[in-house]
């Protein structure tokens, strides 16, 4: 357990983690890690690589790193959320993301609630940041100006009150 719990506050220590993705990770073979010299080499103290982890363990970690709040899946939803739409992206494909990463859904959406982003200005922002501060109105390129945003992860209907507010 010491191994698994070590290796558990290594990861979280770098950045924050949902549950399942710890878990997957804990889960895992470590792999060969390079030294400085190039060598490749196991960790001292890791399991042969035939040898699967114990789910028992795991839980006990993960346990563990409840108790202490080290793992929290509403932080983890907030930051992500934060860190991501700071990035440009918007609601549904953080939403998206979130779901990939093992967070559940409904904590997914109060967070996504909770945060206080205005989703139309963040679209507005990341419009003009890639295609000038005149937003077209040529129907091809404002189809092109949709089609990113949407790749993006912005909804239709924040996508249409950016042309909305750009008539006004």
């Amino acid at each position: 357990m010491n191994d698994l719990l070590s290796r558990a506050m290594r990861l979280l220590s770098q950045r924050d983690h949902s549950e399942a993705e710890l878990r997957r990770k804990l889960a895992a073979q470590p792999f060969m890690a390079k030294t400085r010299f190039g060598s490749k080499t196991l960790p001292t103290s890791a399991p042969s690589p035939e040898e699967p982890v114990d789910p028992a363990v795991i839980e006990q970690v993960i346990t563990y790193c409840y108790q202490h709040n080290w793992l929290d899946d509403q932080r983890f939803a907030r930051s992500y959320i934060g860190s991501r739409s700071r990035k440009g992206y918007g609601a549904q494909r953080i939403r998206s993301e979130l779901m990939q990463k093992g967070v559940d859904k409904e904590l997914t959406q109060t967070a996504l609630a909770d945060c206080d982003i205005d989703w139309c200005e963040q679209a507005k922002q990341v419009a003009q940041r890639k295609f000038g501060d005149e937003l077209p109105t040529d129907w091809k390129e404002k189809a092109k100006v949709q089609r990113y945003l949407l790749y993006r992860g912005f909804f239709q209907e924040e996508i249409q009150s950016i042309y909305r507010d750009f008539a006004q």
